[in-house]
């Protein structure tokens, strides 16, 4: 019997040892897996920085098109991208107050000249993704008589009758509108003349109504635009220098984004579009294309031209 208890005792016992070691290797197993997926997850965010990334757009087609592409090479790299359709100045005021990370349709130094001094000492300027993008008032090339802003002054011609003394504009508060309202109409003298905001899409419907029944029609307009590839359209001539010369449009981002999002910061810093490439966007989405899904395609087909965009992050 005393045997039996000793035997019974010592099985028990190095049964609980065998136990207790289980729960103590298991323990310490899950606070290696613990340490480790820590390790790995600050790895990441060292890599990684910000991953959320908010752009605010103007409803240009400029603007749509080349935020979407930005986004779509963003997100290629990891970053959740949200874009936000805004007036200008809500887009000024967004990346200075750091609530939005950074805008691709900034137009200087003539266009957004006023929001600039507002804003940009809160800014940080990345530089030119687009050179050279003039902006203008513009009518079809049909209208024969019609070749400078001055010949608008001219009160003996029926351009202003027959388009009832108004110029089609876009959003009221772009830097286009602000420009025109206060530098180009004064510096003409057009004072019969009304300045009609609409939107970028009215203003080109109106636009191509006009066009479609061979009326006389005044827009205000910019390059690249879709419009110049559907239709012949002309700028009328700046004699006095009112709009000034071509501005570039602009990458710009908040402050402490190249801290927060280094590899963001860099493909920002990098992205780059010629008017054609860019125009090239504008043409696919106003023919019905979804605005991603052509940046997408243009993303697709123009890899080499994104990976110059990546090369300083790899």
């Amino acid at each position: 019997m005393k045997s039996n208890k000793k035997l019974i005792i010592f099985t028990t016992l190095l049964m609980l040892t065998m136990l207790l070691a289980a729960c103590g290797g298991n323990d310490n197993s899950s606070e290696n897996s613990s340490d480790d997926n820590s390790g790995n997850n600050n790895d990441d965010k060292l890599e990684m920085g910000q991953e959320e990334i908010s752009i605010p757009y103007v409803s240009w087609p400029s603007a749509i098109a080349s935020s979407n592409v930005i986004k779509v090479a963003l997100e290629e790299q990891g970053y959740d991208v949200t874009l936000q359709q805004v007036n200008s100045g809500a887009m000024y005021t967004g990346i200075a107050d750091q609530t939005s990370e950074a805008s691709v349709c900034v137009w200087l130094p003539n266009t957004d000249a006023d929001y600039w001094e507002e804003y940009g000492g809160d800014i940080e300027m990345l530089g030119p993704n687009v050179e050279g993008t003039p902006l203008g008032l513009a009518v079809p090339e049909y209208m024969k008589d019609v070749n400078s802003i001055e010949d608008l002054a001219d009160n003996t011609n029926s351009v202003g009758d027959e388009t009832e003394w108004t110029i089609t504009g876009i959003e009221p508060g772009s830097g286009q509108m602000e420009l025109t309202k206060n530098q180009v109409m004064e510096d003409y003298g057009l004072d019969n003349w009304t300045l009609q905001a609409s939107s970028s899409a009215a203003m080109a419907t109106s636009l191509g109504e006009a066009i479609n029944n061979q009326e006389p029609v005044v827009v205000t307009l910019w390059s690249p635009h879709w419009a110049f590839s559907k239709w012949d359209l002309k700028y009328l001539d700046d004699p006095q220098n009112s709009y000034g010369d071509p501005d570039d449009i602009n990458t710009v981002v908040r402050e402490g984004l190249e801290e927060d999002a280094p590899r963001a910061h860099e493909i920002l810093n990098q992205f780059a579009l010629s008017k054609s490439e860019l125009e090239s966007v504008m043409v696919e989405i106003n023919n019905g294309t979804d605005p991603e899904t052509a940046a997408q395609e243009w993303v697709n087909n123009n890899q080499d031209t994104v990976n110059e965009w990546y090369e300083t992050i790899q």
